[in-house]
């Protein structure tokens, strides 16, 4: 080979080589660059893209290549598509034209983008497709103009129960990974327990609340970022971020999360978890309902490289005041609860005893849901004569005022039974009376909703070894025979209290020594999705074997229940004759 082509051979396999090396550093300069690139045929399907465009709209890889734009992009995907028609058949460039990822999506910049698009001919200038350049809005709001849609939807996704815990979850779920990477929700004590939460000056006194785990949620499974689990108690340094939120009740911002800083030298191991995982950027907000300290949010970002703005502290704080409210009401129905339960546990009898005349025990099972306390009641009343009165009752409603006006109908059945009244009768009293206290209820400054309520009322004479029974509007007694096989009788059934119809009638049954009798209350029998018939069937099969004792016949009927969540509270009283 001559010499001269010989240089000119080297000299083109030189070329060669640098242009593969300038086309492999172009591609790695592409593939790991902040801006998100794309490259689509004439066909406008998808060729090429980098792994920035992922983090911006939430769209993996290999759900983009092969396909057309409006599979392959989040947002305005149609509007896009025809942007890029229009620049594939013209050739002229579309520069910064800005969309918006959906709020509802789960890409960890949700928001305000910007996309170029860019025709590429090669040297012959045949068109190759068209190049999508897309960047995040700078020195904006990525939330700017769809914030209002986001705290809209939180409106709808958090405080959808009212459970302080379960609302605690659901705000931190909600902003991962739509606002930060990683969340933890933090309330105090009190609130968990629907006790009155501190007010914000009482910080500044040195008083600082007990903090317990109340929500997390991160972008790796299990959260591993977090020194505590759901229910921890939360150690809070002096003094830290977190004290200058409590103190201040303002919401404190730090774009560029410093690992070194003078607080973590108290607290290594919160400053261990930051290094380990990345923590660059922090936003804490402070939980804030009618004048009072509720807890701390504390949004970080680690994956995302984005440091928090202004905007992003916007967000948060009207995320964090919408979910305030849900956490606040779902207080006070925890205190509200919670003094329900007292009240009611406390008119229910702790014991009951038949005497001589009847072997006795009950059984009560609250509901379960946020109306768990409801108005069932039962007593075993002694009578003049060695006689005995079994009641079971049962107010229409949940909440304090069932169990207030339970303990009222309950006094007012013992004091009429020391009128040593017939059962028919005192039911016909009973009825006047809880008619008079739905009265003076409506009279009163803050009147509650009218009430019904139905009761059982038997008297057993074990002279006679009879009952007399009268209903109010209540489902009849079980009976089981000595040796066993279970009757529910015709009775009177009569209406329930609080109507003033037509007196109550009473009918008498004979009950045999080793006869028993089984009071109840609806919740025991009644499903939503069943006849009550279906109900009563299933408690006859539970009460007809002979032999068992009463605690052991109360458990049969209790598990013959077909779940053990009641959507009503239910009560039993079983009754032996000796």
């Amino acid at each position: 080979m001559r010499p001269e082509d010989r240089a000119a051979s080297e000299a083109a396999a030189a070329a060669e080589r640098a242009g593969e090396e300038s086309g492999a550093a172009l591609r790695s300069l592409l593939a790991h660059s902040a801006a998100a690139v794309a490259f689509w045929d004439t066909d406008l399907r998808c060729r090429w893209v980098n792994d920035a465009l992922e983090r911006y709209d939430g769209i993996p890889r290999e759900q983009r290549l092969g396909r057309r734009p409006e599979e392959a992009l989040a947002g305005d995907a149609v509007e896009l598509s025809a942007i890029m028609r229009r620049v594939l058949t013209t050739g002229e460039c579309v520069v910064s034209r800005e969309y918006r990822v959906p709020a509802a999506s789960r890409a960890p910049c949700d928001g305000g983008l910007l996309a170029s698009f860019f025709r590429l001919d090669d040297a012959d200038g045949r068109t190759l497709g068209v190049c999508l350049v897309v960047l995040r809005v700078q020195g904006r709001s990525p939330w700017d103009g769809d914030r209002l849609t986001v705290v809209s939807e939180a409106g709808a996704r958090i405080g959808t129960t009212l459970d302080v815990v379960r609302t605690a979850q659901e705000l931190a779920d909600f902003s991962v990974p739509m606002l930060a990477d990683y969340v933890t929700v933090d309330l105090t004590e009190a609130v968990q327990l629907g006790e009155e939460p501190l007010e914000r000056h009482g910080l500044s006194l040195g008083r600082l609340p007990t903090f317990r785990r109340a929500g997390i949620a991160s972008i790796r499974t299990g959260s591993p970022e977090s020194l505590w689990t759901t229910g921890d108690v939360v150690y809070v340094p002096r003094p830290s971020p977190f004290l200058q939120v409590l103190s201040s009740g303002r919401s404190l911002l730090e774009p560029a999360l410093d690992p070194s800083h003078m607080w973590l030298r108290n607290d290594p191991a919160r400053a261990e978890k930051i290094r380990d995982f990345g923590m660059h950027s922090l936003l804490i907000v402070p939980v804030l309902a009618r004048g009072t300290l509720l807890g701390v949010v504390v949004f970080v970002r680690t994956d995302n490289p984005v440091p928090f703005d202004a905007y992003d502290q916007l967000l948060a704080e009207e995320l964090v005041a919408r979910a305030a409210l849900s956490l606040d009401n779902a207080r006070r129905y925890t205190r509200e609860r919670t003094n329900a339960v007292a009240l009611q546990h406390k008119l229910l009898p702790r014991r009951v005893s038949g005497g001589t005349a009847m072997e006795v025990a009950a059984r009560y099972l609250p509901a379960d849901g946020q109306d768990s306390v409801g108005g069932d009641w039962f007593d075993v009343i002694d009578l003049p004569r060695g006689r005995l009165a079994l009641v079971v009752g049962d107010v229409v409603g949940h909440g304090v005022d069932a169990a207030a006006t339970m303990g009222q109908l309950r006094t007012a059945v013992r004091t009429l039974a020391d009128l040593d009244l017939p059962p028919g009768e005192l039911l016909t009293r009973l009825d006047r009376t809880f008619i008079r206290l739905m009265e003076d209820e409506e009279e009163a400054t803050d009147p509650v909703p009218s009430m019904g309520a139905t009761c059982v009322y038997v008297v057993y004479d074990p002279a006679t070894r009879t009952c007399s029974v009268a209903l109010a509007g209540h489902p009849p007694p079980a009976v089981v025979g000595p040796e066993g096989g279970v009757a529910f009788p015709d009775l009177p059934h009569g209406t329930p209290l609080g109507l003033g119809m037509a007196p109550y009638e009473a009918a008498e049954l004979e009950l045999p020594a080793g006869s028993l009798m089984a009071l109840y209350s609806d919740g025991l029998v009644e499903e939503r999705h069943e006849d009550i018939d279906v109900g009563m069937r299933r408690m006859s099969r539970a009460l007809g074997p002979a032999g068992k004792s009463l605690e052991e016949l109360s458990s049969a009927v209790i598990g013959s229940l077909p779940s053990r969540t009641l959507s009503d509270d239910a009560t039993l009283l079983l009754a032996r004759a000796l």
